[in-house]
């Protein structure tokens, strides 16, 4: 008997102690995992693998060529969702929830332009870990500026200290009464603003207008008046390509150090190059930069490339790189020499020579 004891407390001791050390092991597992999801290491990691929806409408109601309805405000909240701390998403796509932070009215906001390149600017910058952006266009200071400032915070997603919140919204760049009510919310507000070739940007305008609505006329019917067959400046497609006009409303209230103009071809050509500019700007550190892109021959722009345990890289939507419909080259042409001496007077403005001929 006595025998039969030793032996089985020498065949179960081994197997208690392995129990225990399991269990221990188990905890530290858990406590750690706990530690680094409190401290929104999980939310720090660059390059978020899914896309926000953006709203696509831009410009006043009423213009032509925009037959998109306006979102409600209740409809942006529910878009903002996924930005919420309960709806956090970390690069495998997993739900995190998480209290920590706080939503600050943005410090920095992408006011224009449209079909210059602001999603793409905004993809690129999420990249970085210091960067929080609303998905959805919130439209605060053009559409729902009734809402109050309270309401559009609302909309923000958390913030940790050293974090920047940040939201873009292309019309502001063309709205009268947007800069008044940005300098009213923050005169320290950092202003960033995507120009491309008015011409180039105007026949993308309306290349992305007529795929929603094919019976529109030719663009050469929407850009001249059909009596005088001047250039039709109450078009949405061409008035945004007036840039000095526009600077000249946002520099009543702001200095021109409160803006960073960002070339929509070079941010094409040369992403890396403008991220640099924009990260500057912005007070940031030079997270994102060459290593992060590839050039996608079949859209013609840059992508970002697969974070680690993402099947694919991250391009921007179908809807972008369209081929533009076939212009005549003299309608082309008059849009360039309408264009020219606004050109060159943003290029003064700005102290920034575009290259646009």
């Amino acid at each position: 008997m006595g025998c039969s004891k030793w032996r089985a407390a020498f065949n179960f001791g081994p197997l208690r102690a392995q129990s225990k050390l399991s269990v221990f092991l188990t905890m530290i597992f858990l406590f750690t995992y706990l530690f680094y999801c409190l401290s929104e290491y999980c939310e720090s990691l660059p390059g978020p693998a899914y896309e926000h929806p953006v709203s696509s409408n831009d410009g006043p109601e009423g213009e032509r060529l925009l037959g998109a309805h306006d979102a409600s405000p209740e409809s942006l909240v529910r878009q903002q969702q996924s930005d919420s701390p309960n709806g956090l998403r970390s690069s495998n796509n997993i739900s995190i929830t998480n209290n920590f932070g706080s939503k600050k009215l943005p410090q920095a906001i992408i006011i224009g332009v449209r079909k210059g390149g602001t999603r793409a600017l905004l993809k690129f910058l999420r990249v970085h870990p210091d960067v929080r952006a609303v998905g959805a266009e919130p439209h605060f200071f053009d559409r729902f500026y009734d809402k109050g400032l309270e309401w559009y915070r609302s909309l923000m997603p958390r913030t940790l200290e050293g974090q920047i919140t940040m939201e873009k919204t292309p019309s502001y760049f063309i709205t009268k009464e947007a800069p008044q009510r940005i300098h009213s919310m923050s005169r320290q507000a950092k202003l960033i603003v995507v120009v491309r070739d008015p011409v180039t940007r105007a026949v993308s305008d309306y290349t992305q207008s007529v795929s929603k609505s094919p019976e529109l006329p030719s663009f050469q019917s929407m850009a001249f008046r059909n009596t005088t067959g001047l250039i039709d400046t109450s078009w949405s497609a061409v008035r945004i390509g007036i840039y000095a006009k526009h600077l000249e409303n946002w520099l009543r209230y702001f200095p021109l150090s409160r803006f960073l103009f960002v070339s929509g071809e070079r941010l094409v050509t040369d992403p890396a190059g403008e991220m640099g500019r924009v990260q500057d700007f912005l007070g940031l550190k030079r997270v994102v930069t060459d290593k992060h892109f590839y050039f996608n021959q079949t859209k013609g722009f840059p992508c970002l490339k697969k974070p680690v345990g993402s099947a694919r890289p991250r391009c921007l939507g179908k809807s972008k790189g369209r081929p533009h419909p076939q212009i005549p080259s003299e309608v082309l042409l008059r849009l360039r020499d309408f264009y020219r001496p606004f050109n060159l007077k943003f290029y003064q403005m700005t102290g920034q020579d575009f290259g646009w001929s």
